[in-house]
């Protein structure tokens, strides 16, 4: 394995990770905003489940989102 590539890939692959959750998030929040959903004073939960095939990897993280 050359740890280079392999370091490369998964930064890659965690940029595309951050920045689409992001938009989704921000996207998500806005619907809900504007279907009354929620208010904008909340703190939202968020989950998000890593699996990697082949290493029987699955790693759970969980935090708060405060939108005031």
């Amino acid at each position: 394995m050359n740890q280079d590539t392999f370091n490369m890939e998964v930064r890659k692959f965690l940029k595309v990770v951050g920045v689409t959750s992001q938009r989704e998030i921000e996207a998500a929040v806005d619907r809900a905003m504007r279907s009354g959903r929620i208010k904008g004073s909340e703190t939202l939960t968020a989950k998000v489940v890593l699996t990697v095939d082949g290493v029987d990897l699955t790693h759970e993280i969980t935090g708060d989102i405060e939108l005031e």
